[in-house]
């Protein structure tokens, strides 16, 4: 029996790639999404991956949601936590329902998912988590103060639990991806697209697929001895 890879916000986007990417390798996968119903049956219809819908921001929903998974298809071995939002604004102006929606979602959404999940591979002896943070969560970014704070707290989160896994045979990683082009990059006026991307010296944005196979590395049994680390997928735009 394959190993079980639930991708969360895993049926648009770096998500998507994530998902079709396990599956190719042939992990038995599940999609975790929150709103887009119809997103979610075209992904599921085309790839045949299963879709499971509950907001990561909510810990009783995952666990229940991750229930459903497991006697669905089995314990979870690998998780993939790519789930995120952006409320922008600039910090004078930012509201506090702002900043705790992406907190909620971004940083609690992270321990929301893994905390069910994380007895069970230590008593498999056997767990991959990989946490997709953000190139801002490791420089900042002006407008997103929320984002960032929410995105480097899943960095500390990252080691921490590296420390506690690594004796059960858990990785924790993370992947800090730049500017991507997904639907919400490509539909931004051209003129900040071409700005954007006269900063990333290999002169393009990047791919999903490319994000998607750093995560199949780090699921496989040949990661086994990477643990902690963090993946900065950037084309060079920011080094750490």
């Amino acid at each position: 029996m394959s190993r079980v890879a639930l991708v969360t916000g895993g049926t648009r986007g770096i998500g998507a790639a994530i998902a079709i990417a396990l599956k190719g390798e042939g992990y038995t996968v599940a999609s975790n999404y929150a709103g887009n119903d119809e997103a979610a049956k075209k992904f599921s219809d085309d790839t045949g991956i299963a879709t499971y819908k509950w907001s990561v921001a909510d810990y009783d929903a995952c666990a229940e949601g991750i229930a459903k998974v497991e006697a669905e298809l089995g314990p979870v071995e690998i998780l993939v936590n790519n789930a995120g939002i952006t409320r922008d604004a600039m910090f004078h102006k930012i509201t506090r329902e702002q900043w705790k929606e992406v907190i909620d979602t971004n940083l609690s959404g992270v321990f929301n998912m893994t905390h069910p999940v994380w007895s069970g591979m230590r008593d498999r002896s056997f767990g991959r988590i990989i946490n997709i943070s953000s190139i801002n969560g490791q420089k900042g970014q002006m407008g997103q103060a929320n984002y960032s704070a929410a995105k480097a707290g899943d960095l500390g989160l990252t080691k921490s639990l590296a420390q506690e896994g690594a004796f059960k045979g858990i990785t924790v990683n993370a992947i800090c991806p730049g500017y991507i082009a997904t639907e919400m990059v490509m539909a931004v006026p051209e003129k900040v697209r071409d700005s954007i991307i006269s900063q990333i010296p290999v002169g393009r944005l990047g791919e999903a697929e490319e994000i998607a196979r750093c995560v199949v590395f780090l699921a496989s049994d040949d990661a086994g001895f990477v643990t902690g680390s963090t993946i900065t997928a950037n084309g060079g735009q920011y080094f750490i």
